[in-house]
């Protein structure tokens, strides 16, 4: 562990208890803040499923494709605290469809990380490398990929959350 780093096995029943308080506090008050009846709110979140398939069709007709370099730069900000390195790479070819970004974990492990709609996996042990031999598992978000890669990653991840979870309880006390 590194200096600071919280034993999860102790805390983590600490984070879920604070999280869930927060929640509870703000909860209400988003609600009051919105621009919309709290209770028009409720039910449209959760009576309407049966209607999933209509507003499938009406919201997503004439979306357009989404930038991969857009999602990758996304992607690299939001996780960029917990890593050592991370940046889209500039030498492997970027598309509509794929991107790829180079990624250092805190252990000093170095990943080629390919970016498609399937999600997000291993494509090189290496910056700037595609192996095409590497077979690698699909994750649906960055946060499981370095999860799985990275014990470091998790550590800082939990810092932040307990550390922003913090924060927002004392702003609501």
């Amino acid at each position: 562990m590194y200096p600071g780093a919280i034993n999860w096995s102790v805390s983590f029943q600490r984070i879920v208890s604070l999280y869930f308080t927060v929640f509870k506090s703000t909860r209400s008050y988003h609600l009051q803040e919105m621009d919309c009846d709290s209770h028009d709110l409720k039910e449209s979140m959760f009576n309407n499923f049966s209607d999933v398939a209509d507003w499938e069709e009406r919201d997503f007709a004439g979306a357009e494709v989404k930038d991969m370099r857009v999602e990758a730069e996304a992607v690299v900000n939001d996780v960029n605290f917990a890593v050592r390195h991370m940046a889209v790479s500039k030498s492997l070819p970027i598309g509509e469809d794929v991107a790829y970004i180079n990624v250092e974990t805190k252990e000093g492990n170095r990943y080629c990380l390919e970016l498609t709609e399937a999600g997000l996996r291993v494509v090189a042990y290496g910056f700037d490398k595609v192996d095409k031999s590497l077979s690698m598992q699909y994750h649906e978000t960055i946060y499981s990929l370095l999860d799985s890669l990275s014990p470091a990653y998790r550590d800082a991840f939990g810092n932040a959350l307990l550390q922003r979870l913090e924060a927002l309880k004392n702003v609501q006390q």
